[in-house]
């Protein structure tokens, strides 16, 4: 807790300089007219929460949002640190490039619960789930806000929005037209790499971009978009040492960290490496009369760098021989509240593993190529002066082509949703549903969202919800296939030193080491072995939650919500020796399970001595599999003030508790304690921003407590802890030449701590950088 007393410090002197000005408050409104209850569109500000526009106190979701404002004066140089002080959103960073997120949940590597969009376009990589923040090819003065839902949307977004959704909104090129519709930006900084005692000590490294805007309209009829840029670090420094030998924080019994062998825990010595982020992105609007509009954009973003995963860290590459990158092309129109989209998503990328080999020796190389046609189509009415009526569907097809997954099938997706908004004077009502099939899933599966809103006051709302989401198995879940090579092999001349004449033909033998791992795997591939083994169904989750939204003066805002989020048979990467062989499947290698290329008698792998030594210590397999209840409950507050029109501030907390094994139905698998990571326990936020037509600038503090990790190769004694920390970071920059030219000073992790917000990941160190922005 002693990093918090400097984070509370500061929410405390926030708060008194809120109280300080507050102004007194107005006078209660007159009561609403009868003629004034019939359903009128009100201003648009997120449209996230049910495709549908509405303001933020009457969204059916707990929503966070972003603003231009905002994302200008941030000190961020990735998705990460600018939405690491969303309520409520767990933010690691464990590479130069690699950033994870999810909503009231632990969050590890290759997150696949949290959907991400682009302007309502999916960017998540379909394969697995997982998102790529770098794939994004938008510049961050493109952005008109981001919107976060901190909670499932299935009922409309249908799968993969099972913990919320983050959707960045950019501005019509039409929008940002103008006097200065043209933008050139600069970077360039330097970035702290000396982690002793807990990481390297390497020389100081760099960090440089480039990036530009043009936003032009022509006539009354087409406007248009061209952007692009390129981003460099270097590589941050990795942690040294070994992972101490501790207990799980929900089992004192459960040993974690360096446990066994010597090796057990000890980070490699990998070679790590820097990122390259080239994009390129084009957008053209087309008025069609009638307020309708057409618009076509398509644009590319490659990247290089780690990408951390259970099996280790794979390095994307972006070179003369294999350049990783999504590219994607849509077209939609628009009229009203009728929407209707189609677009393609391509992705072809290359990532050696560095740290697991095959039992060759030869690198894991994951090598992915998919193919994503979808088309979307929504609208929304007003029925009878107290109903919005919301409605749509898609269809998507995915082709996939995937190294590691050599039997993966190509999927067809369908959902279609309906949502009616129900106003009877202060209550209102949401009920809606989506209904969507998978070719992966025997059924359809149905998503239900029931919402009750109390408002005693235009500006107060007071909400209860229930929604239901889930999570498709990806191809990765189903047809994983590839064999892990161990740290140590078994040495064969034991076996000639205990039975002689077995080697008596081959004495060369003796000599030899027989490579041993594990053999992780699919659910398909798993019932390849079992065919009683039950298909891997989708995992579902029903949220409970209660919230209250209030401005007050019109300057305040206050945000309140209690959540308990019921996961069901979760997906799980399953390492659990006990738990592999629960299902079926061979957990140790045994006298009916001998590891491949064993050349004596299957009956010797039996032999105590064997036994103790080597093969009761190495599991044979690793398995996705369905794994029973979970329950996950927290509590989150906010206050956002604005002070003055050039001030703002913020500050928030968040608590979470400990995941919570429920009670299995029958057949089911328990979620085992020692598949669990444990996330943060508390989370604070604070921050002020400051523009004006000379100045801009923010300043921001986030505090993380201590928190347990599992999910990269646990088994070798990667399982452990992080210690909480203090992220203190600012900006500050000053506009020229009637703003045209702004030069800005941006710095994270101020104080220069050593920061691991993943035990496996790399030291998060100070990053000073200088920018230039022209306008023109």
């Amino acid at each position: 807790m002693k990093g918090l007393i400097p984070a509370v410090g500061l929410g405390l002197l926030w708060a008194v300089a809120a109280a300080a000005q507050e102004p007194k408050p107005s006078p209660s409104p007159s009561p609403a007219k009868p003629q004034d209850e019939t359903v009128k569109r009100e201003e648009t500000v997120v449209v996230t929460a049910s495709k549908t526009e509405t303001t933020l106190i009457n969204a059916p979701a707990t929503m966070s949002v972003v603003t231009s404002e905002e994302i200008l004066a941030s000190p961020a140089q990735n998705y990460g640190d600018l939405l690491r002080s969303v309520p409520g959103l767990n933010v690691i960073q464990l590479s130069a490039r690699d950033v994870q997120m999810t909503s009231r949940q632990s969050t590890n590597t290759l997150v696949n619960s949290q959907l991400a969009l682009l302007d309502g376009r999916s960017i998540y990589l379909d394969f697995f789930g997982l998102v790529l923040w770098d794939f994004v090819p938008t510049n961050p003065g493109d952005i008109k806000q981001i919107e976060v839902v901190r909670g499932p949307a299935s009922a409309v977004w249908g799968a993969n929005a099972l913990t919320g959704v983050i959707n960045i909104i950019t501005k019509s090129p039409r929008e940002a037209a103008g006097p200065m519709g043209t933008s050139f930006t600069l970077t360039g900084g330097i970035l702290d790499r000396n982690a002793s005692p807990v990481g390297q000590d390497l020389d100081t490294g760099s960090s440089y971009g480039a990036s530009f805007s043009t936003n032009q309209a022509p006539n009354d009829r087409w406007s248009y978009r061209i952007s692009g840029g390129y981003y460099h670090s270097d590589a941050f420094p990795r942690p040294v040492g070994r992972v101490p030998p501790d207990h799980h924080p929900l089992d004192p019994s459960e040993a974690v960290g360096a446990r066994q062998t010597p090796a057990d825990g000890v980070f490699p010595n990998l070679s790590n490496s820097p990122t390259n982020q080239p994009k390129v992105d084009v957008r053209v609007d087309q008025e069609t009369g009638g307020g309708g509009r057409m618009t076509y954009s398509a644009g590319v973003a490659g990247t290089k760098g780690i990408i951390h995963s259970g099996i280790g860290p794979f390095d994307l590459r972006f070179d003369s021989n294999h350049k990783s990158y999504m590219g994607y092309g849509k077209v939609g129109y628009s009229k009203g509240a009728f929407k209707i989209n189609a677009f393609t998503n391509l992705v072809d990328a290359e990532a050696p593993n560095l740290l697991s080999t095959d039992l060759q020796g030869l690198p894991i190389v994951l090598s992915f190529r998919t193919k994503t046609y979808d088309l979307e189509a929504g609208h929304s009415v007003v029925l009878g002066g107290k109903h919005i009526l919301s409605y749509g569907g898609n269809v998507r097809r995915n082709v996939f082509d995937i190294s590691i997954a050599p039997n993966a099938k190509d999927r067809t997706e369908l959902g279609a949703y309906a949502q009616d908004e129900i106003y009877f004077n202060q209550f209102r009502f949401t009920l809606g549903g989506r209904v969507d099939k998978f070719g992966n899933l025997d059924k359809a599966v149905f998503s239900p969202r029931i919402t009750a809103m109390y408002k005693p006051l235009a500006s107060h709302s007071i909400r209860l919800s229930f929604n239901r989401a889930f999570r498709a198995p990806s191809t990765i879940n189903n047809y994983l296939d590839v064999t892990i090579k161990a740290p140590s092999g078994f040495p064969l001349g034991v076996i000639c030193q205990l039975a002689p004449p077995l080697c008596a033909a081959n004495p060369a033998i003796a000599r030899q080491v027989l490579p041993l791992g594990p053999r992780v795997i699919g659910s398909e591939v798993a019932r390849s072995i079992n065919p009683n083994l039950p298909p891997l169904r989708q995992e579902s989750l029903n949220a409970y939650e209660a919230a209250y939204t209030g401005t007050f003066g019109g300057r305040t805002t206050v945000g309140l919500a209690f959540y308990i989020n019921d996961s069901n048979d979760n997906i799980n990467f399953v390492t659990t020796p006990s738990v592999i062989a629960s299902v079926g499947l061979p957990a140790l290698f045994t006298s009916k399970n001998p590891p491949p290329g064993w050349p004596f008698p299957a009956s010797l792998v039996d032999l105590p001595a064997l036994r103790a030594a080597v093969f009761d210590r190495l599991p044979a397999t690793y398995a996705y599999l369905n794994l029973g209840p979970l329950r996950q409950k927290g509590l989150e507050v906010s206050i956002d003030h604005r002070f003055t029109d050039a001030v703002s501030g913020f500050t928030n907390y968040s608590w979470q508790d400990d995941p919570k094994p429920l009670t299995p139905d029958p057949g089911q698998i328990p979620y085992a304690i020692a598949e669990l990571s444990v996330p943060p326990h508390h989370r604070f936020n604070a921050g002020l921003n400051l523009s004006t037509r000379r100045f801009l600038g923010s300043a921001s503090v986030n505090y993380v407590s201590r928190a347990f990790w599992q999910d990269v190769l646990a088994s070798l004694g990667f399982d452990g802890f992080t210690d909480a920390f203090t992220m203190v970071n600012g900006s500050f920059g000053v506009r020229w030449g009637d703003g045209r030219v702004t030069t800005t000073i941006k710095a994270t992790n101020i104080t220069n701590e050593n920061i691991r917000q993943h035990v496996f990941g790399d030291v998060i160190k100070r990053n000073v950088v200088g920018e230039v922005r022209v306008l023109f």
